[in-house]
């Protein structure tokens, strides 16, 4: 999915949760990041294969 260089950590990564946000809905309370992860306001995530998963803070920072 990432078309931009330095590319983003993909959705099977460490820190999948770096990768830069392309869609963003405050008002539902979710984002779309560019290696297809959904993230939620309450630190859910949706994975690309449909599986869900709870995480806690931030593993590292996010690609440039």
């Amino acid at each position: 999915m990432c078309q931009h260089q330095p590319p983003c950590p993909p959705a099977d990564a460490p820190c999948h949760d770096a990768a830069r946000l392309v869609a963003f809905h405050p008002e539902q309370g979710w984002g779309l990041l560019c290696n297809g992860v959904v993230i939620f306001d309450d630190t859910g995530e949706l994975m690309p294969d449909g599986r869900s998963v709870s995480i806690g803070p931030v593993c590292c920072g996010t690609a440039a």
